[in-house]
């Protein structure tokens, strides 16, 4: 009986077994199917149903920095089923986006400790970095690389994420990031689904794309991606309907209107065996309807390639788009077209290498106020993942394509840009897409860049001894529209400052007593986005040559004396300094008076006022014998001393009241 009892239950226990194992098959098998047709969404259901399900782990706990001993190449070392279920598992969560469970998947495959995924590694990296765990990223691109041997984009790659990594940490400390906020745009924008390419189509009018639910879109067409219409009102908010351009029941997006808004382009897509074909169609307004779309010819779309995300330059005589058709620079590329007043396009050509790269430039948008052409790149250093970059159109060539930096950017894709700012700051009020903070996917964001006031500060120094050099004066000249803008002097401690609303091109002219005028040139500091610019400058003493006179400015007497007052003391030291600093200058001290009274009473006088200043110079160490002193009375005027009509001119005897500085020797 006893027997019986324990051959019934080995048999119930057998058949349970085995029930189990047809489970762990069947979702193994759905999963596969799945995973073949590109449906990673259903894919991962059922690859971590099997996973959870055959549970057991014979593996040991990983550690992604060990070095591998062993050759790394492409299928060097069979997979058994499991691990092939984790790569394909994370394989389909890094495609949905799913970053932290890929990550956690890739980490599962090189468990394994074999190389039969050798990618593994390499998109590990990449979600580590999307994390945000920089340091981990680095070293895991840098193990990468000591591993895979094989020369091919992946190695290409990975040298681009490591310095992608160095970029993203300069970039989280840029002392501008202050004058930025980035919101997320609530319901009824960003729900669940995706929502991407925004459009102004008028000023209260925006267009997007978007895979939110539609209850009304009927059966299987729930999550498509369709067109919406979003309607500012300023008493009831926003209002987001389906947009009034035809519909479909497939997918289709990314819009652009022709100036006059009466014709519309706009991408259709298809998803066949996990490959997404795409074409460009357009539309034109027809009464208060559109006509039906119609795809580009073959000028634009291909059989075996796609063409999306056109752009019609504010002209309307061009088509920009992005393909990755034959001919170009590798992955999608920015294109342009001729385009007509009947929407007819012609002349395709790539933008070129100035703009493309190996790898993908996508949703390209032109912001006429500040002539930057806007797209999206993964194939330069950025952030990571798909990056804003700006090019500006210059003699008809595009300069070199400049990153937009963190925060416009992230370590997520950004894409789709739109700009509704000016020529000076075209990211006053801006919105674009990006996953940044969604769980799986584009979302729309809202962004804008306070302008401050830029300043230019420095100080002015003695190129001899580095002292800050008071009292002198700065003449500020825009050099492209030959401008004065200011007209300053130096405080007490040789500082300046003074505000522009923009950086420009500027010559600053300094000049002082006793100095040689110098200028400098500024356009503007390494970062632009910085708000305050420093520029030294430093003056070089001035030294008279043999035989020439200056004028000892601000030298005042008692009235009808000789005896100095003490407001000439800062001026007559400038002297000093200049004599000590050249002990083998031998110079004359010359008194002048105006011509009010006698000949010789002048005479004496300026004679007197002479030997003061000696005097004073003699007090302050100066050898007299270097020393001479002249009294010229009213003999050399510098200005007249009446006006033609025989008044008195002030200004003028003010004028020949002088004491010079000539040099006899030096």
């Amino acid at each position: 009986m006893i027997r019986n009892k324990l051959l019934i239950t080995g048999s119930l226990v057998l058949a349970l077994t085995s029930v189990r194992a047809q489970f762990v098959y069947d979702y193994l098998r759905a999963a596969d199917a799945y995973y073949k047709k590109g449906d990673y969404y259903s894919a991962s259901q059922y690859y971590a149903k099997y996973l959870a399900t055959n549970s057991s782990k014979p593996h040991g706990d990983y550690n992604p920095y060990a070095v591998v001993v062993k050759n790394t190449k492409k299928g060097d070392v069979p997979a058994d089923a499991k691990q092939t279920a984790w790569y394909h598992l994370a394989e389909s969560y890094r495609l949905l986006s799913y970053t932290a469970k890929a990550a956690d998947a890739y980490k599962e495959v090189l468990n394994f400790d074999n190389n039969a995924y050798p990618l593994a590694r390499y998109y590990y990296g990449q979600c580590l970095r999307a994390l945000q765990e920089y340091d981990q990223s680095e070293k895991v691109f840098t193990h990468f690389l000591e591993v895979y041997t094989t020369e091919d984009s992946y190695t290409i790659s990975a040298k681009k994420e490591i310095a992608n990594l160095k970029f993203i940490q300069a970039q989280l400390s840029r002392s501008d990031s202050r004058w930025f906020t980035v919101k997320k745009e609530k319901a009824p924008f960003n729900t669940e689904g995706a929502t991407y390419a925004p459009v102004w189509a008028a000023n209260n009018i925006l267009l997007f794309t978007s895979t939110k639910p539609d209850s009304s879109a009927g059966k299987g067409g729930v999550f498509v991606n369709r067109i919406y219409k979003a309607v500012y009102n300023d008493s009831a908010g926003v209002a987001v309907s389906l947009s009034d351009l035809p519909t479909s029941k497939g997918n289709q997006g990314v819009v652009s209107f022709t100036p006059d808004g009466g014709t519309v382009f706009l991408t259709r897509w298809t998803v066949v065996g996990g490959k997404k074909l795409s074409a460009i169609y357009i539309s034109r307004r027809s009464g208060d309807s559109w006509t039906a779309p119609v795809a580009l010819d073959s000028t634009v779309n291909g059989v075996s390639y796609s063409a999306q995300q056109p752009f019609v330059m504010p002209d309307g005589k061009t088509l920009l788009f992005s393909s990755d058709r034959p001919g170009g620079q590798g992955g999608f590329d920015l294109w342009k077209a001729d385009l007509d007043t009947a929407g007819s396009v012609s002349n395709v050509v790539n933008l070129g290498e100035a703009i493309n790269t190996a790898d993908d430039e996508v949703a390209p948008y032109f912001h006429a106020p500040s002539n930057r052409l806007v797209f999206s790149s993964n194939g330069r250093v950025g952030m990571g993942g798909f990056d804003f970059f700006y090019s500006e159109n210059k003699n008809g060539s595009w300069t070199t394509p400049v990153n937009f930096g963190y925060p416009v950017n992230s370590v997520r894709d950004d894409l789709y840009f739109v700009s509704r700012g000016d020529s000076k700051n075209i990211l006053s009020d801006v919105l674009l897409s990006s996953d940044r903070w969604g769980d799986c996917c584009l979302e729309l964001l809202h962004l804008t860049k306070a302008h401050p006031i830029k300043h230019v500060a420095g100080v002015v120094i003695d190129c001899r001894d580095n002292t800050p050099l008071p009292n002198i004066r700065l003449n500020v000249v825009d050099t492209i529209n030959h401008i004065a803008l200011y007209d300053r002097t130096t405080a007490a401690d040789g500082t300046y400052s003074f505000a522009l609303d923009d950086y420009k091109p500027l010559k600053i002219v300094a000049a002082g007593e006793n100095y040689t005028s110098d200028s400098v040139h500024f356009i503007a500091p390494p970062n632009v986005d910085d708000d305050t610019a420093t520029v030294g400058i430093c003056l070089t003493k001035y030294v008279p040559a043999v035989g020439e006179s200056m004028v000892i400015n601000n030298v005042y007497f008692e009235f009808d004396k000789a005896k100095l007052l003490d407001s000439s003391f800062a001026s007559l030291d400038h002297i000093v300094a200049l004599l000590n600093e050249n002990p083998h200058m031998y110079v004359e001290i010359g008194a002048h008076t105006d011509n009010k009274g006698g000949e010789k009473y002048n005479d004496k006088l300026s004679q007197r006022r002479a030997q003061s200043v000696v005097a004073y110079f003699v007090s302050k160490g100066v050898e007299k014998d270097r020393l001479w002193s002249k009294g010229y009375g009213a003999s050399k005027p510098v200005a007249p001393n009446t006006n033609p009509d025989g008044s008195d001119n002030p200004e003028g005897r003010q004028q020949n009241r002088r004491v010079e500085f000539t040099v006899l020797k030096n």
